[in-house]
């Protein structure tokens, strides 16, 4: 079969040294970053320098004073900032610190569970066992599995929480640093917000990569040369990164929505103010919303997806021949994969940040697509590389109890057509959701009409949407199979997600965008830096969509991939859908994501009526806060956005994580494979199209707003019955793009990873109901 040319020493230090680099990349994005002062007596102390830098911060602008706009932008951005991380003056705790004490409590209880369930598949015995997949071979025990497992799964929710800490930190810090950049110039706004999502982008795929290697080489001491044992053993990372991502992700999206209907209904509507305007009470809340949800619950989620491709691949490889012939170097193949894309990525975004200057509005789109695009042809070729000189020329990979025989080209395929669907479904996206478009601009002229017939188009977009999307998937897997099995669908998986830097870092530009637009508008800056910030927000919306585009995408994949390895791991032969027990499941799986996406947008409008109530009494009862002589309480709002998010992401998530446990103990594996397949089947679809509808709707809205052309300036201006029909429908696709829809790709992930990890307790004791009758 021959070796790969990479020698397993060079590997060794090949991947860990890719992270090293991406984390000093970060930190160098950082620094740069930092040099925008938020100080006036420390801007007024450099000199003049590259990029304006080092320049006064600000010039004199239209009667502006340049020493109080400084001090009222970092006043804003510490509120935002202590209202995301520390105690509210009111007494209402951070929202993450709160977060944060429930998930540990939930973490430790699951760790538990794991513990007991795969230490008594074999009693807890600390003998040695046959191996699942070579019986005349001896494996480590059933109670080594389970501690090894709890641990991974512990490491990695640990990960997932500081990924999203992280990403919040970086976003709080950058945001007005993005306004004041915006005075000088769109184009120094831009790299400021850019490298901002940058540092989170590089930090989260080098870090995770990091520990992931670090976890297998330790793990690896104890388990030598059990790697059957060793790589099942890691699939809890995977689990444990999914679930504080779910946490984050459902909690985030109903703080962040529960604050942005309030502060739209009856801002915009009601008391035709500004979007961002300090005169409402629940502004605040809604910047905070933005780094919670956008911010720290994406970065956990794309975090999640990252480590469950990585694991799915790895368990399905120690099964073939690269961990039945102990070769290292092929057998993490995928974390090279990894380590090849931080290295691309760190060259894409050069091109953003220092090769090519925006100097106009209409060149921030183009821009960040042209990321995309360069990243995915680096890689493309990367893949190329790392498939040349890591993989044997010919090799064979599991497939449901046969080897199957794979050259290392066709290897290469499959990553490249995981890494190209991304893009297409990426580029898909953002023709439905940016308002450059004729779709989006279609959903406008309907708020002619009203608000209704805005509702009806934008439903229409979304589920038009879902066509090339799943078609894109379809030939994903039906190629990738064909070449791989599903060790071909996991690394396609892995490829749409080998750009995660890059795509991170766009991501998260646009919700430091929003903030910037926000504290310019709270700050009381011109008109004319308020429509800089605007336009940086309209293309963050478009790449935001992008984004949810490329993690519903990868998720598909890497479901299917965790799928395969659960129904071979509970050594199920075939999977028949017209056998009862099977269909079943079907049925069930399908309704879930329904259920789940009723009870998040459920828990949206409760928080939301809180919120509108909240707001219409303090405009109602404050003397002097609509003439803007008044200060509105903040902070009773950021406690109602807090308070309804802590409270109302526990049933969700319990649905989650409790589903697979359920049905795998009391009908066994044969219906838990039914409800696996039926949840990814519908979740997939309703995912994209929840989230393209709610990014219409959005960029609608901001089309009507700008006024770009003549079609947009007949449906204007702001105030008018045609935008506040947009506002309505922007507020109704507010808890599809940022709460259901963006949770459902954890839905169908997470509890195919948890269906795995509990695969052996599940094939031994599962199914009680039907062992009973």
């Amino acid at each position: 079969m021959g070796e790969a040319i990479l020698s397993d020493i060079f590997t060794n230090v090949l991947i860990p040294a890719t992270a090293v680099v991406g984390i000093a990349f970060a930190l160098l994005q950082w620094v740069l970053v930092s040099k925008v002062r938020l100080s006036p007596a420390e801007a007024d102390a450099e000199g003049t320098g590259k990029n304006g830098y080092s320049e006064y911060l600000i010039d004199e602008e239209e009667g502006l004073n340049d020493h109080n706009v400084v001090v009222k932008c970092a006043e804003i951005q510490r509120a935002i900032s202590e209202d995301a991380l520390i105690r509210a003056t009111a007494g209402a705790s951070s929202f993450l610190f709160t977060e944060y004490q429930y998930v540990g409590i939930f973490m430790a209880i699951f760790a538990i569970l794991i513990f007991l369930f795969l230490g008594s598949v074999e009693g807890f015995s600390t003998k040695s066992q046959p191996c699942t997949y070579s019986k005349d071979k001896t494996c480590k025990p059933a109670l080594a599995n389970a501690i090894f497992s709890t641990l991974s799964f512990l490491l990695g929710g640990i990960t997932s929480v500081v990924s999203g800490f992280l990403g919040m930190k970086i976003a709080t810090y950058a945001n007005a640093r993005t306004t004041l950049e915006a005075r000088k110039g769109v184009g120094k706004a831009f790299i400021t917000a850019f490298r901002s999502g940058a540092v989170m982008g590089f930090l989260l795929a080098a870090n995770g990569l990091l520990i992931l290697f670090i976890s297998i080489n330790l793990f690896k001491l104890y388990y030598g040369d059990d790697w059957e044992g060793l790589f099942e053993a890691i699939t809890g990372y995977g689990l444990g990164g999914s679930s504080m991502a779910l946490f984050g992700r459902v909690g985030g999206g109903i703080y962040t929505k529960a604050a942005d209907v309030g502060a739209d209904l009856v801002g915009k509507v009601e008391r035709n103010i500004p979007e961002d305007d300090p005169r409402n009470p629940a502004v605040i809340a809604d910047n905070v919303g933005d780094n919670v949800g956008d911010i720290a619950g994406m970065g956990s989620d794309l975090f999640g997806s990252y480590a469950e491709s990585s694991c799915a691949a790895l368990v399905v490889a120690s099964i073939s021949s690269f961990g039945i012939n102990h070769d290292l170097t092929a057998m993490l193949y995928p974390l090279l994969i990894s380590s090849m894309g931080i290295i691309v990525c760190l060259i894409t975004t050069l091109f953003a940040t220092d090769f090519f200057e925006i100097k106009a509005v209409k060149e921030i789109e183009p821009s960040l697509k042209r990321q995309l695009i360069i990243s995915t042809i680096l890689m493309t070729f990367g893949i190329a590389i790392v498939s040349w000189v890591a993989l044997p020329s010919t090799f064979t990979i599991f497939n449901f109890g046969v080897q199957k025989s794979v050259k290392n080209w066709e290897l290469f395929f499959c990553v490249a057509i995981g890494l190209w669907a991304g893009l297409v479904i990426g580029f898909i996206t953002e023709y439905y959701t940016s308002n450059a478009y004729s779709p989006v601009q279609d959903v406008a002229d309907s708020c002619r009409t009203g608000a209704a017939t805005n509702v009806i188009f934008g439903l229409a977009l979304g589920y038009k949407s879902v066509i090339i999307p799943i078609f894109a998937i379809a030939v994903s897997i039906f190629v990738s199979f064909s070449l791989a099995a599903m060790y071909g669908i996991a690394v396609a998986a892995l490829g749409m997600l080998s750009t995660i830097a890059t795509g991170l870092a766009i991501d998260a530009y646009g919700p430091i965008s929003d903030n910037a637009g926000g504290i310019a508008e709270m700050a009381g800056m011109s008109h004319r830096i308020r429509e800089r910030t605007d336009a940086l927000d309209a293309a963050g919306n478009t790449t935001a969509a992008i984004g949810k585009g490329f993690a519903i995408g990868s998720a598909a994949l890497v479901s299917l991939a965790l799928f395969g390895a659960f129904v071979s791991r509970a050594e199920i032969s075939t999977v028949d859908v017209l056998t009862p027990k099977v269909f079943i499941g079907l049925l069930v799986g399908a309704m879930l994501p329904y259920w789940f996406s009723a009870m998040t947008m459920k828990s949206v409008g409760s928080a939301a009526l809180k919120m509108v109530e909240e707001v219409r009494r303090q405009f109602n009862t404050i003397p002097g806060l609509m003439e803007g002589t008044a200060r509105p309480d903040y902070t009773n709002c950021v406690k109602i956005s807090t308070d309804a998010s802590i409270k109302e992401m526990i049933p969700p998530g319990a649905l989650v994580m409790l589903t697979p446990l359920v049905v795998g103990t009391l009908f066994g594996v044969e219906t838990l494979s039914g409800v696996l397949a039926g949840s990814l089947v519908s979740g997939v679809q309703i995912a994209i199209s929840a989230s393209n509808t709610g990014g219409a709707w959005d960029n609608a809205k901001k089309y009507i707003e700008a006024g770009a052309s003549e079609h947009a300036r007949l449906l204007g201006p702001k105030g008018s019955d045609p935008h506040k029909a947009a506002v309505i429908g922007d507020t109704i696709g507010d808890p599809l793009k940022d709460t259901s829809g963006p949770s459902l790709n954890i839905l169908i992930k997470l509890m195919a990873v948890e269906s795995l990890v509990f695969a052996p307790f599940f094939a031994t004791h599962g199914g009680l109901l039907f062992k009973l009758f």
